[in-house]
């Protein structure tokens, strides 16, 4: 029989040898409109081989103005990201990148890049790259945001190549008003918009905000509508991860993630 002190070492060990890896694991820079912390999605996805570090731009409202207002605290933020040991950059806001054209995104990716020393990645990079990697081309897509947003994002699109069959939103402005969208509400909202466009052969969904919670919705949103289903936040966090050298595979959230 074993002992007790002996089983005692051996968790101590265990646990010892786990606090090692975790701090050796790399490190993903998370550099955020809004939140300041970690979201919980990150380490659901991702909850061992990877560490994250947090930063935010304190951007207010989900407009045009409100982007142009933080724009300038970019590249000092994806500098402090560094310093505390990021080894690659994912600028965690769609809109944010894509509000003034493809030509603007790939700018801001570079800017952060240049400014942190470290690999780099928008949101809007990595849903393009993610409609691209399940080959959606004809898209019905699902927002928070308002009027102008959705115009600005729809030129995006056909900038990136891919034809917009619809685009809805939720007219989200004020950033804590994301807050009130319900998972069942944004889940029927959501599957609203594809089956709106049905007759038409959308061959993909795009959900697109950062601050929505997509990430449990993203199998049921594939099984009712027939299609891949690419959302903001778990596919950002899936794209910086594999700046990484990591593979981002996450099985049991949707098709991108089962890659």
């Amino acid at each position: 029989m074993i002992s007790r002190r002996t089983l005692l070492k051996a968790a101590l060990a265990s646990a010892a040898a786990n606090a090692n890896a975790t701090a050796s694991a790399p490190v993903l820079g998370l550099l955020g409109p809004v939140e300041t912390t970690v979201p919980p999605e990150a380490t659901t996805l991702y909850p061992s081989g990877v560490r994250f570090e947090a930063a935010s731009v304190g951007l207010a409202t989900m407009t045009p103005e409100g982007y142009d207002a933080v724009l300038e605290r970019i590249a000092p933020t994806a500098k402090a990201l560094a310093q505390r040991g990021a080894q690659a950059i994912a600028l965690m806001g769609t809109s944010l990148s894509f509000y003034k054209g493809a030509a603007f995104n790939r700018e801001l990716t570079r800017r952060v890049a240049q400014a942190s020393g470290l690999p780099a990645v928008t949101m809007s990079t990595a849903v393009i790259e993610g409609l691209r990697s399940v080959g959606g081309k004809r898209l019905a897509v699902a927002t928070a945001y308002n009027e102008a947003v959705n115009h600005r994002l729809e030129t995006f699109l056909h900038e990136e190549g891919f034809q917009v069959l619809t685009i809805r939103g939720l007219g989200v402005e004020k950033v804590e008003d994301i807050h009130a969208v319900t998972q069942k509400g944004l889940l029927d909202f959501s599957a609203g918009v594809f089956e709106s466009v049905q007759g038409k052969s959308a061959d993909a969904l795009l959900v697109s905000c950062g601050g929505l919670h997509t990430l449990d919705l993203l199998q049921p949103l594939e099984q009712r509508c027939g299609v891949p289903v690419v959302s903001s936040l778990p596919h950002a966090l899936r794209a910086g991860v594999r700046l990484l050298g990591l593979s981002g595979r996450a099985p049991g959230y949707g098709r991108l993630l089962a890659q």
